[in-house]
């Protein structure tokens, strides 16, 4: 059976979401690829219009599963941006999880768990992207949340 999933990665300011509908196995189809910036200004207010943006399009999409990339360790230090990049994921948790199921798929997992090499070895991939995903253009830089989808798939 065919579902709507959105694939989420949070990093800094920027949410990239990649909306594709999800079958069983085989390809998936890429719906929309978004970038979705953090409003300047007040980062309280900022938050409210990022989770109202996420929650509307969740709801507006019919979206059945949303997977976000968990949070990871930093091995140079926690500074600023990554504290900030975690509240945003937060802020987006929450927002998703008022309109659908959500999964959380860490990168560390998906290399030990997903096909044969480690997530990035896939991401710079062209040829495994052809093959594994349909539809609208998916940028190179939102691959990332199109292996979570296929990862939570995977696991299903």
């Amino acid at each position: 059976m065919t579902e709507r999933w959105l694939g989420v990665v949070v990093s800094g300011d920027l949410v990239i979401a990649v909306d594709a509908e999800v079958p069983d196995a085989g390809p998936i189809t890429i719906q929309s690829d978004q970038s979705w910036p953090l409003q300047l200004g007040d980062r309280p207010d900022a938050y409210v219009v990022m989770a109202q943006q996420v929650t509307d399009f969740a709801t507006e999409n019919g979206i059945d599963c949303a997977v976000v990339k968990e949070s990871a360790v930093s091995l140079g230090g926690t500074k600023k941006a990554h504290l900030q990049s975690a509240e945003l994921r937060g802020v987006v948790l929450c927002a998703l999880r008022r309109a659908t199921e959500v999964k959380l798929q860490s990168k560390a997992v998906i290399s030990k768990t997903f096909g044969e090499r480690k997530v990035d070895e896939y991401l710079s991939d062209s040829a495994f992207w052809k093959k594994e995903c349909v539809g609208a253009n998916l940028r190179v830089g939102s691959r990332e949340a199109a292996m979570i989808i296929l990862a939570a798939r995977k696991k299903k």
